[in-house]
């Protein structure tokens, strides 16, 4: 069974369809991040990551834009 690497969020590709791991963010973000359904186990695909332009995720088929600095808090596999 091959080890998935766990890595930033602003890290994958548009396509991609990764696993949240885990937020490092302070309380406010994080309850933020979960109130929009961001948070430990769920599942979300990366619409678009294209540089400069909006970082768009896809979560339970909700398209939602997040600000780069969020997503390099967000640790997924």
């Amino acid at each position: 069974m091959e080890q998935k690497q766990t890595r930033l969020l602003s890290a994958v590709r548009a396509g991609e369809t990764v696993k949240i791991v885990s937020v490092q963010a302070g309380r406010g973000l994080n309850s933020r991040l979960a109130s929009m359904g961001l948070m430990s186990k769920v599942q979300i695909t990366v619409v678009n990551n294209s540089h400069p332009g909006p970082f768009v995720i896809s979560v339970k088929g909700s398209k939602m834009m997040l600000g780069r600095g969020m997503a390099h808090k967000i640790m997924v596999v």
